[in-house]
């Protein structure tokens, strides 16, 4: 991959940055690494990884995530990624990522993503939950 990605504040004065940090690097990989209409946890990118925990991925996404998919890259529970529900929602909506719509009482009625059905195992175009995944692992890293 490049070493040249922007930051990850959204803004317009965003800078390429010279050198990125080893693992920022391999975290940024594996958010291009993920399908359209597919998401992985912050845990499932540091597991396929083998290094880091959520809180570290979740760390290198909030500062560089803004160069790759960063909408696919979710919180385990499939809330949507607070301050940026709706350009994360468009993007589901785009590309038909699995969602369950909220109910009447959710705050600000807004959809969690269907982690059973949208949840990509890092190796398959399939989703965890899907039976026919099972049978098509075949080697490497997954979840």
């Amino acid at each position: 991959m490049s070493q040249h990605r922007t930051s990850g504040n959204g803004t317009s004065d965003d800078r390429a940055i010279d050198e990125l940090p080893e693992y920022a690097e391999r975290v940024l990989d594996v958010a291009e690494l993920i399908p359209p209409g597919r998401v992985m946890t912050y845990g499932d990118v540091a597991e396929w990884l083998g290094d880091g925990g959520p809180r570290q991925v979740g760390r290198v996404m909030a500062l560089y995530g803004a160069a790759v998919p960063w909408w696919r890259v979710v919180r385990a529970d499939g809330a949507l990624l607070p301050g940026h529900e709706l350009r994360a929602l468009d993007r589901y909506r785009e590309e038909s990522t699995p969602l369950r719509e909220a109910s009447r009482g959710a705050e600000g009625h807004l959809p969690r993503l269907d982690m059973k059905r949208a949840r990509w195992d890092g190796v398959t175009g399939r989703a965890v939950g899907d039976a026919d995944a099972d049978r098509d692992r075949g080697g490497g890293a997954h979840i």
